[in-house]
């Protein structure tokens, strides 16, 4: 096939090699090495004319998808990665299919289907109805908006709209205990500052927010703009700031709240709203990451908040082929992208298909596969159990071993293919961090990492 014009006349033949190559790439998904060893970009010219198809698929085939990992896979254990479910997965294909664009709601349903899967994870999360927001790249995109949002009721606070005016003579001081190393980057972006913030005291062992700390920040704080950042389950310790204490504290001190419940809001499946993230429902804004713990293909994070408003104010696009109705904003008022992509089919669908018991059940076996591990580290005369917080996280090191060990363990780990780790540092030590959250994870997925590890420290 000569790739020309009438290309959609190969449409049997594209899809065709498309099924098999998805099929062959997930049926090898439990075999296959996790991570790829050799991952230079193949040894190929662009030319002035291009290649014939078959030649594509051949070099795809073979100098590309070997060295993919297998991240959708039930041993990839590293950052917290889901796996795309096959109906995550199918719904996907459809939107590179369909091609929307959801950035107003004309001409297509594509728009009101963003807002319906909204709608539907409030009540997944047992949010209150008063939450509104839209489908962002991923958790990045989210803690950026929540850091803009932010900045303009500071900004309002003292008088000032951020968006229409500038930042000049604004004075916000943000207050956190961990942020998430994206938390950061969105404060810099949003220009606050990755370096202006207020760094409070964590509880003793672990990395929640010490809420007395806090208290004597925001009292002694001369800024007439405040903002808060809270964790709903850190990324290494998997801890979970007091929400309820924190917003007392906000609302004392007018300061805006922020939670970043990336994949910790998932706890609320298996604890409830009164749980360890009691208190999320009166964030002023959270961000959540649906290709963590949800299982949708990449890239899909969440932007909720109570002040829609304010978003608005921000994010609004002041052109007139693109009037948005203030009563009911269109999406590129409402984030970063004025084009974006139908990203929220595959929440939308994966709703429908598990509904809340298929979602609460994954997450709960997770949940008791990583107590599995933590119990097997505990145990074992090879390691040690620096830390588990009890969720889908878990810290360990090899027994007795100093940082180095520890490194050279982690790139023996990755290099053996058989499980992939990430690696992390609590209480002044480096540590490798194991985190659970895809859906195909199952007992013999324990046993292979078990003997992987066992064997690999013996071996070093």
């Amino acid at each position: 096939m000569t790739m020309t014009h009438n290309q959609w006349q190969a449409l049997p033949q594209l899809l065709t090699e498309f099924s098999k190559l998805t099929e062959a790439f997930i049926q090898s998904s439990n075999s296959r090495p996790v991570a790829g060893r050799d991952i230079a970009p193949p040894d190929l010219t662009l030319t002035e004319s291009g290649i014939e198809f078959e030649s594509l698929i051949e070099v795809f085939s073979k100098q590309v998808v070997p060295n993919l990992s297998t991240s959708i896979g039930p041993r990839y254990w590293g950052f917290v990665t889901g796996g795309a479910t096959p109906v995550a997965t199918f719904a996907d294909w459809l939107v590179s299919t369909y091609d929307q664009n959801v950035s107003k709601g004309d001409g297509s349903i594509a728009t009101s289907i963003e807002r319906q899967a909204i709608r539907w994870l409030t009540e997944l999360f047992d949010l209150p109805a008063s939450f509104d927001g839209l489908f962002t790249t991923g958790a990045t995109a989210a803690n950026y908006l929540g850091a803009v949002i932010a900045r303009q009721f500071a900004g309002h606070q003292q008088g000032i709209n951020v968006a229409e005016d500038g930042a000049f003579g604004l004075e916000v001081e943000v207050f956190c205990a961990t942020p998430h190393a994206s938390m950061i980057k969105a404060l810099g972006l949003a220009g606050l500052g990755r370096n202006q913030i207020t760094r409070i005291a964590t509880q003793v062992g672990n990395e929640a927010t010490d809420i007395a700390a806090l208290e004597s920040a925001l009292a002694t704080s001369n800024a007439k703009g405040k903002v808060v950042i809270a964790s709903a389950a850190t990324v290494t310790g998997t801890n979970f700031d007091d929400l309820m204490q924190i917003r007392r504290l906000c609302d004392k001190h007018q300061a805006w709240l922020h939670v970043d419940a990336a994949f910790g809001i998932f706890d609320r499946l298996v604890s409830g709203s009164e749980g360890r993230t009691k208190g999320l429902e009166f964030a002023d804004s959270i961000t959540l990451d649906a290709h963590k713990w949800l299982n949708v293909p990449y890239d899909c994070g969440i932007f909720l908040t109570r002040h829609l408003h304010y978003l608005v104010e921000s994010c609004d696009v002041p052109a007139p082929y693109l009037v948005t109705s203030k009563a009911d904003p269109d999406f590129f008022s409402m984030g970063v992208e004025n084009s974006r992509r139908f990203r929220a089919l595959p929440v939308w669908m994966s709703l429908l298909a598990y509904g809340k018991d298929g979602i609460r059940q994954w997450v709960s076996k997770n949940i008791a596969q990583t107590k599995q591990l933590a119990d097997w580290f505990a145990d074992s005369p090879d390691y040690e159990l620096v830390y588990y917080g009890e969720l889908n996280v878990v810290l360990f090191k090899p027994s007795g071993k100093d940082d180095a060990a520890t490194t050279a363990l982690l790139h023996a780990i990755n290099a053996d293919g058989r499980i992939f780790v990430s690696p992390g540092s609590w209480q002044g030590q480096k540590v490798i961090r194991a985190a659970l959250s895809n859906w195909q994870t199952e007992q013999v997925d324990l046993d292979i990492a078990k003997s992987a590890l066992t064997e690999l420290a013996k071996a070093l």
